[in-house]
C-alpha cells in the first residue's frame, strides 16, 4: 500500500507585547527572546523538532509529521456489464 506524509502544527508559544517576549503555551513564565522560549521548549520536551514562525500572528507552532496510508480507489461497477454487488 501507498504511504503519503501529513503535516499538522501544534502550538506552543505565544508572543507576549511589546517586543521580542514569549510565553509558552500554558505557562505563565516570559521570555525576553524568541531563542529563550525555543531553549525552553526543547528543555521540557527533550524533542527535536522544526518549527513554524508567525511574527505577525506572534505564534510559534511545532511542526509534526506521520505518515498516512493511501487506500486504492476500487475499479467502478456497472450494471450494464453484469458487475453486481
Amino acid at each position: 500500500m501507498e504511504k503519503s506524509k501529513k503535516e499538522y502544527y501544534k502550538l506552543i508559544a505565544n508572543r507576549v507585547p511589546p517586543g521580542d517576549r514569549w510565553t509558552l503555551v500554558n505557562e505563565s513564565e516570559i521570555y525576553n527572546s524568541l531563542t529563550e522560549v525555543l531553549e525552553a521548549w526543547f528543555s521540557k520536551t527533550n524533542e527535536k523538532a522544526e518549527f513554524k514562525l508567525n511574527p505577525i500572528g506572534g505564534t510559534i507552532h511545532v511542526i509534526r509529521t506521520e505518515e498516512v496510508e493511501i487506500k486504492p480507489i476500487p475499479p467502478k461497477k456497472f450494471n450494464i456489464y453484469g458487475d453486481y454487488e
